[in-house]
């Protein structure tokens, strides 16, 4: 993009917050081409971004932008979870521990600078160099060094030898490219700097940046990736903070799109407009509580610790929570009960916590969670301090959470102090301060390990519990977790992920409670929405009909 082009688009959008919904409707002057839609499209969300520098987010609000703007070495196809080389021209293994990478020559951000080997290296060392609590470091847990042989080639060697998942790990969050000129080596860059910068290299680039409340985006015509060119040039995200505001916007036209996250009534109350269409598309969240086993009751650091009294809280609560009831009465069945760590549909997934926790046809059971607590002498009701966000999934997290604790005061084994916390503070507090506590997942890429390692293997740092690091570690299950990523037999490596599902569901690290779909609502006259496997929304095959 043209600095002319960049400062244009700047000045419109210095005015007020009343032009961004006129933005939608704005005519592009930019020389797209007749490939391009001659209409600007608004998006609208209500997912927050915690860091526009992909070292510092591990959540799908920042990854739905980075997406759009930073290029990847591998990703996956519009419509496909399978990944192939995107700015690479190749990758293969060249020793068992070598994994090559030949970048496409001619490669630039948009700022001008070259895109090289040395790029590569400097985002994968600078990722594991600043670590960040909330960044998504783990993922590199395999990676020993990476090497610039030359301008365009790149060799990763890897821990393990002939990683299973390596391809679909530089597809993910902690894999976008960065450049070397803008980003800080030693820390996270602003914002602000990387959009001054115009540090971008994917179908589009960001010219004006307000976090989570306007992001303009424009197409990049340097982009020299796998994927199609933006199919409409400007796009504008919309950030909300209340999911009835987004329903509105999108019913009423003020926004073409919207996606994450609308309310199961709101669905459903859209489903019966005729000037919108719901997209319905595979869902690979879940949503589970998190224990931490340093302060949950009984806790390794509490003044009573006692590890068996510890499980068997965990386990109590499994056989009392009633999943079908939350995803009927709270979901309308937009969210389904989850019985174990990896979702229905992917290769591997099991049902491990069925068998052992409730009735044994996935309800509840409290006679048994009472016989539980009884054998391992822990007196009744047990305090439960249980906290939750309001605002990161969605609106219903409210009654949601109110149903999980009625269901297990009703029980009469505990009684729940349940507290809430809005985003930007829970995701700073919950690792050190919360006993137990709500998360949701979106994969970061379609392959059962990526459930597993970054929850129940140690971290690169060798912190336990992965990025949860809630004190969890089983050498079992992180040796089971190593052998299945290098396993290259398909049917003995889910074999590997059943075994790690079934230990994991006698520790109780955390327990899986529902499985949700991917939904985004759209205009009539708005084409292009994919909701693939691979989890990623991405904004270029978005264009307005005729």
């Amino acid at each position: 993009m043209s600095s002319a082009i960049r400062k244009r688009s700047l000045a419109v959008l210095g005015g007020a917050g009343v032009l961004t919904l006129a933005l939608a409707g704005c005519t592009s002057s930019g020389g797209g081409g007749d490939d391009l839609g001659l209409d600007g499209i608004t998006v609208g969300t209500t997912d927050p971004v915690s860091s526009l520098d992909p070292a510092g987010s591990y959540d799908n609000g920042s990854f739905a932008v980075q997406i759009q703007v930073f290029p990847f070495l591998f990703n996956s196809p519009s419509g496909s979870p399978d990944v192939e080389p995107d700015i690479a021209e190749s990758g293969e293994f060249i020793e068992p521990n070598v994994f090559q990478v030949v970048l496409k020559e001619g490669l630039t951000f948009a700022n001008g600078n070259e895109l090289t080997s040395s790029d590569v290296k400097f985002t994968f060392d600078r990722q594991l160099a600043i670590a960040d609590a909330e960044g998504p470091s783990s993922l590199l847990g395999n990676l020993e060094s990476v090497e610039a042989v030359d301008d365009l080639t790149v060799n990763f060697t890897l821990i393990a030898p002939d990683d299973q998942t390596f391809e679909q790990v530089l597809s993910s969050p902690v894999g976008p490219i960065v450049d070397e000129e803008v980003f800080s080596a030693t820390e996270l860059t602003p914002s602000e700097d990387i959009v001054e910068g115009n540090a971008f290299a994917g179908q589009y680039v960001i010219t004006d940046y307000t976090e989570n409340e306007l992001v303009q985006f424009e197409a990049n015509p340097e982009y020299g990736g796998m994927l199609d060119a933006a199919a409409t040039e400007t796009i504008t995200l919309q950030y909300f903070t209340e999911e009835t505001d987004l329903r509105l916007a999108v019913q009423e036209g003020d926004v073409d799109v919207a996606y994450r996250s609308l309310s199961p009534t709101d669905v459903a109350d859209l489903e019966q407009d005729e000037n919108v269409e719901v997209h319905n598309g595979p869902g690979g969240e879940i949503r589970y509580i998190v224990f931490n086993f340093r302060n949950q009751p009984f806790g390794s650091e509490t003044a009573d610790a006692d590890e068996a009294k510890a499980l068997a809280v965990r386990q109590a609560i499994a056989a009392t929570v009633d999943r079908e009831e939350v995803s009927e009465t709270v979901y309308n069945g937009t969210y389904t009960p989850l019985y174990s760590f990896v979702p229905e549909g992917l290769t591997g997934a099991t049902e491990s916590l069925m068998p052992l926790y409730g009735d044994g046809e996935g309800g509840p059971d409290v006679d048994q969670a009472t016989s539980i607590l009884e054998e391992a002498g822990v007196e009744t009701p047990v305090e439960l301090n249980l906290q939750y966000s309001p605002d990161h999934y969605g609106g219903s997290s409210d009654d949601e959470y109110a149903a999980w604790a009625g269901q297990l005061e009703a029980s009469g084994l505990f009684t729940v102090n349940l507290q809430t916390t809005l985003w930007d503070t829970y995701s700073q507090e919950r690792v050190d301060n919360y006993p137990l506590y709500q998360l949701g997942w979106f994969p970061d890429y379609s392959d059962a390990d990526n459930y597993l390692s970054p929850f129940f293997a140690p971290s690169p740092d060798g912190t336990p519990g992965g990025f949860l690091g809630n004190g969890y570690e089983n050498p079992t299950v992180t040796d089971l977790i190593n052998q299945q990523r290098v396993e290259g037999d398909p049917d003995a490596r889910a074999e590997l992920i059943g075994q790690i599902q079934d230990a994991v569901a006698q520790d109780l690290s955390t327990v899986p409670l529902l499985q949700g779909a991917s939904v985004a609502v759209a205009g009539t006259d708005i084409d292009g929405v994919v909701l693939d496997a691979s989890y990623k929304f991405r904004y270029g095959t978005l264009v307005r009909s005729e």
